[in-house]
C-alpha cells in the first residue's frame, strides 16, 4: 500500500518537474562580486532546492490524498465520517507536534477561542463538501469545479475585506468561469449533487479564508497561521464527531463492512493514509507560503491543481472528451492569470 502504482510514478515525475521549474521561478537571482558573490549564488541554489523539495513533498502529498481518499469514499461513501477521520488524523499530529515542542503552544482566551469557533465551522463544511463531491464525480471533475475558488475569493474580499479587484483580475475571471461551465457540459461522471457540492466548497473555504486573514490582521491577536489551522483543525473535529453521529451514525461496524465486501484492514490503512496526507499537505503549504510570496504560492498552486487532474486521470483512466479537456484548460489558464495579476495591491475603500 505504501509504495505508488506505476501511473502514480508517471505523475510524480510530473509533479517533480513542475515543484523544479516553480521553485526556480521562486528564487531570485544572487547580486554582489567576489567571494560574497560566490556565497549568494550558493545560497540561491541552496534555497532553490529547498523550495524544489518542499514544493515536491506538497505535489505529492495532494496527488496521494486524493487518490486514496477517492479508494476509500468509493469503499464507503460517508463523507461526514471520512471528514471526521481526517480531523482526527489532523489532531492527533497537532499535539504531537505541541507536546515535542516543535511549534509554541498557543495561549489564548475564551474570546480568541470564540472568534475562531465560526472559522472552524465553515472549514468542517467545506471539507465536508469537498468529500461529498469527490465521492459522487471523478476527482479531476471536482478540482476543476475547484478552479473557480479565485471567483469567491474576489466577492468574499470586495464584500468583506473592502477590497477593490483590478480590472485585470475581473478578466481573468471570466476564462475560470467559462472554463467550468464547458467543462461541465462535456463532463462523463457530471452529478448535480457532486457539483454543487464542489461550489459550496469553494465558497466555504475561501470564507475561511477570508476571515482567516481578517483574523490574522487583527494586531491584538497574537496567533500565527500555523496555530490558526492547527486549532481550527482540532475544533473542526470536536464539531464533526456529533455531525457525523446524527447524519451518518456510526457506519464502521464489522457486519456492515463484511455485508458489503469491504477489507476493514485495507480500508483502515487507505484511510489513515488519507488522513496523513491530508494534514501534512496542508502543513507544507502554510510553511511554504512563509517562504516565498503569495504571488509565488498561488501559482504553485495552480500548477499544482494542473499535477492533481492529470494524475487521476492517468489513475482512475478517466475518460476526458477534448471539449472537456479544453474547458478544463481554459479555466486552469484563467487562474493562472489570476494568480500573476493579483500581485497588483488592490485598492481599499474609503469610508
Amino acid at each position: 500500500m505504501l509504495l505508488a502504482p506505476p501511473l502514480l510514478w508517471n505523475s510524480g515525475a510530473a509533479a517533480r518537474k513542475a515543484a523544479v521549474a516553480t521553485a526556480a521561478a521562486a528564487s531570485p537571482p544572487a547580486e554582489g562580486g567576489g567571494k560574497a558573490n560566490g556565497g549568494a549564488v550558493a545560497g540561491g541554489i541552496s534555497r532553490t532546492v529547498q523550495l524544489g523539495a518542499m514544493i515536491l513533498v506538497w505535489y505529492l502529498l495532494n496527488i496521494y490524498f486524493n487518490i486514496f481518499n477517492k479508494l476509500v469514499l468509493k469503499s464507503v461513501p460517508f463523507p461526514y465520517t471520512i471528514t471526521t477521520f481526517q480531523f482526527a488524523s489532523g489532531s492527533f499530529f497537532i499535539t504531537l507536534m505541541w507536546l515535542l515542542n516543535l511549534h509554541p503552544k498557543p495561549r489564548l482566551s475564551l474570546g480568541q477561542y470564540a472568534k475562531i469557533l465560526p472559522l472552524a465551522l465553515v472549514h468542517t463544511m467545506g471539507n465536508v463538501f469537498t468529500n461529498m463531491s469527490l465521492g459522487k464525480v471523478a476527482v479531476s471533475f471536482t478540482h476543476t469545479i475547484k478552479a473557480m475558488e479565485p471567483f469567491f475569493s474576489v466577492l468574499l474580499s470586495v464584500l468583506f475585506l473592502g477590497e477593490t479587484p483590478s480590472f485585470l483580475v475581473l478578466g481573468s475571471l471570466v476564462p475560470i468561469v467559462g472554463g467550468v461551465v464547458l467543462a461541465s457540459m462535456t463532463e462523463v461522471s457530471f452529478n448535480w449533487i457532486g457539483f454543487w457540492s464542489a461550489m459550496a466548497s469553494n465558497l466555504t473555504n475561501q470564507s475561511r479564508n477570508v476571515f482567516s486573514k481578517k483574523l490574522l490582521a487583527d494586531k491584538e491577536e497574537t496567533l500565527d497561521d500555523i496555530n490558526l489551522f492547527s486549532i481550527m483543525t482540532v475544533m473542526s473535529f470536536l464539531l464533526s464527531a456529533p455531525l457525523m453521529l446524527s447524519v451518518e451514525g456510526i457506519k464502521f461496524s464489522p457486519s456492515y463492512l463484511q455485508s458489503n465486501g469491504v477489507n476493514l484492514q485495507e480500508l483502515c490503512m487507505k484511510a489513515a493514509l488519507a488522513g496523513t496526507c491530508f494534514h501534512f499537505y496542508q502543513q507544507v503549504s502554510y510553511s511554504l507560503l512563509a517562504r516565498v510570496s503569495p504571488v509565488t504560492h498561488s501559482v504553485a498552486n495552480c500548477v499544482k491543481r494542473v499535477v492533481v487532474i492529470v494524475s487521476s486521470v492517468l489513475f482512475f483512466r478517466t475518460p476526458i472528451s477534448p471539449i472537456n479537456a479544453l474547458g478544463t484548460g481554459v479555466a486552469l489558464a484563467g487562474v493562472f492569470l489570476y494568480s500573476r495579476f493579483k500581485k497588483a495591491k488592490p485598492k481599499a475603500k474609503t469610508a
